[in-house]
């Protein structure tokens, strides 16, 4: 993949950084606030050799809503597809990604899909485990397993920030508990949750697990199948479909990767046997997806001609 070019990652990086300053980052999160909305990198990782990257690859953020792109692919490999969406849609919506609307009028009150807030909630109900720490130490296995990098961990300042503050996921959890979606005790699952969401990384980790869910769940160093090919391939749809909250069609349109984003500021891309791309990047749109990110996707999908459509 010797097309990629550091210079025109440098290049791209600096013409998509001219956006933050209309960004916001996400202070609804006390500890996410603190970032510098300056900040943009990306890493892309092709499994042949180290990432290339442009701007502070370094910098470790947390996973947010990218974290339910692999607690999927876990309750997938854990319960299997017919278990799974018993309990959770499919289908895309045009609601914000915290939204309750959709749950009080669907029957028999499931989530949509696994990416929106409720839908992750019952998909890391899932996850199997004696406890909660089991969940948790299990999540983090796999996803050092996809990343190859044993130090990756959640930060617990962050999780307990997100742990205050999760009054709505908490409704959600209790909606969906009188209906039978969610079994757990709400509030080990908001724990576990918030945990989740809290696992940290930088841009370089970020690109390889992207490389391996594009790669059909195939490690390059092991050449191992980490995710069944079916799971992954179930995982890269709804990124597609679902995976940067309610603009998603916009993003196929003209960007067309598989990805997924996160209120931290993070962005997963995933190209079907291609690379894998770790951004980073804290300002905000108005949709909760990076302002600068996803300038910097749409730069370099017309680059290097990246869309699947």
């Amino acid at each position: 993949m010797s097309c990629y070019k550091k210079e025109d990652l440098v290049e791209m990086v600096e013409e998509a950084k001219r956006l933050t300053e209309k960004g916001k980052v996400a202070d609804y999160i006390p500890a996410l606030g603190e970032a510098d909305p300056s900040t943009l990198a990306i890493a892309i990782y092709t499994g042949e050799q180290e990432c290339m990257y442009a701007g502070n690859i370094d910098e470790l953020f947390t996973l947010q809503s990218i974290s339910k792109v692999l607690t999927l692919a876990l309750a997938l490999m854990d319960r299997g597809p017919e278990y799974v969406f018993q309990r959770v849609g499919m289908e895309p919506t045009g609601d914000p990604f915290n939204s309750i609307s959709k749950l009080e009028t669907s029957v028999p009150s499931k989530p949509l899909n696994p990416m929106i807030n409720a839908g992750a909630l019952a998909v890391t109900d899932m996850l199997v485990g004696n406890t909660q720490e089991d969940k948790l130490e299990r999540l983090l296995n796999f996803i050092r397993k996809l990343t190859g990098n044993e130090n990756i961990t959640y930060n617990p300042v962050v999780a307990q920030s997100e742990f205050e503050t999760a009054d709505l996921n908490r409704a959600l959890c209790y909606f969906m508990r009188q209906h039978g979606i969610i079994k757990s005790n709400i509030e080990d699952l908001i724990d576990l949750y918030t945990k989740h969401c809290a696992i940290e990384m930088n841009c370089n980790d970020l690109a390889k697990l992207g490389y391996v869910i594009g790669n059909e769940g195939r490690d390059p160093d092991s050449d191992q199948n980490i995710i069944p090919l079916e799971i992954a391939r179930i995982v890269k749809t709804f990124m597609v479909t679902c995976g940067m909250y309610n603009a998603s069609g916009e993003f196929a349109i003209k960007v067309g990767i598989p990805a997924k984003s996160g209120v931290s500021g993070g962005i997963l891309g995933s190209v079907p046997h291609g690379v894998g791309v770790g951004i980073y990047g804290p300002a905000l749109d108005e949709k909760g997806n990076s302002i600068g990110g996803l300038r910097l996707l749409e730069l370099l999908a017309k680059r290097y001609n990246l869309s699947i459509f």
